[in-house]
């Protein structure tokens, strides 16, 4: 059976996402989970646990478009930021749609997140002009603290920034 276009992007962002996982893990950070998403970000963020953890496919409530938005990480103990850390990880290794999602990303992040948010872009196939502009927005967006690829997100996270 042969998968998708759809279907192998899915795959790629999912390892892209298990990197940052391993990243996360590698830091001390520990995964809290609930099986009803809209209520992970509560546990989250009340948990005493650990100081380190983080959850996946949080629940921030209503986006731009006042639809329900979810980010793909959202941390707590980050030495980084005592508010939190988020996020959001775009995988692309052929031309496509996700660079044309990301002015909805940046809006998202400036004007919904409750807590600053890393942008994790790779695979090759976004337009230039694209991560380039979402860079810039980094400038204006005070809430998105910078637009990496993969080994520059693992480099931060090594230099004591998680």
């Amino acid at each position: 059976m042969t998968m998708t276009q759809g279907g192998k992007a899915n795959k790629a962002g999912k390892i892209l996402e298990s990197t940052v996982t391993g990243t996360l893990a590698g830091h001390g950070y520990i995964e809290i989970s609930h099986p009803k998403r809209k209520q992970r970000r509560e546990l989250l963020l009340t948990s005493t646990t650990c100081p380190k953890r983080y959850a996946r496919q949080v629940y921030m409530g209503l986006g731009i478009y006042s639809t329900d938005i979810y980010v793909d990480f959202y941390i707590i103990g980050s030495v980084a930021n005592s508010s939190g850390l988020i996020i959001e990880c775009k995988w692309q290794n052929s031309s496509g749609s996700v660079d044309e999602k990301l002015p909805y990303v940046n809006l998202n992040i400036q004007h919904c997140y409750p807590a600053p948010a890393l942008v994790l872009i790779d695979g090759g196939g976004m337009k230039s002009g694209a991560i380039n502009w979402l860079k810039t927005q980094v400038n204006t967006n005070k809430n998105l603290l910078a637009v990496y690829d993969l080994s520059s997100f693992i480099a931060w996270a090594n230099n004591n920034n998680l």
